[in-house]
């Protein structure tokens, strides 16, 4: 459906002692992409929290499969493939420069409004996600 291709650095706040990457930090770049992915469709997070939506995260998994180091490059590869009914789905792939994968995940949103009710997602993302 949308796929968006975000590239972060690796910089010393985001590694541990060895020089690897800090698990937790993975869901931080999941953020970033996300916010990246949205925006490539003309989908502004902040207007969509102005017209009283909002995005939770429900669910989130990271499956490890090789450490990102110090001062990589890192290509985060992130997708919708399903329409937005009551949750949003978002799957994340992450590779280093040489093209290994480092980790790959998923978040789950639900749409909400700001009394914190499950509601339909706004026309404006489903739009834009079928345009």
């Amino acid at each position: 459906m949308i796929e968006y291709q975000h590239n972060v650095h690796v910089y010393y706040r985001d590694v541990d002692q060895m020089g690897i990457v800090y698990y937790t930090r993975y869901f931080e770049y999941f953020e970033e992409a996300r916010t990246e992915l949205l925006r490539s469709i003309g989908i502004s997070v902040t207007d969509i929290e102005k017209n009283g939506y909002f995005l939770p995260v429900i669910s989130c998994s990271c499956k490890y499969k090789y450490p990102a180091k110090f001062d990589e490059e890192l290509n985060i590869f992130t997708k919708i493939t399903e329409e937005p009914r009551s949750t949003l789905k978002i799957e994340y792939i992450i590779r280093n420069s040489n093209d290994i994968l480092c980790v790959n995940g998923e978040t789950i949103h639900t749409f909400i409004n700001k009394n914190g009710k499950i509601v339909k997602p706004p026309k404006i993302i489903t739009e834009k996600l079928r345009g």
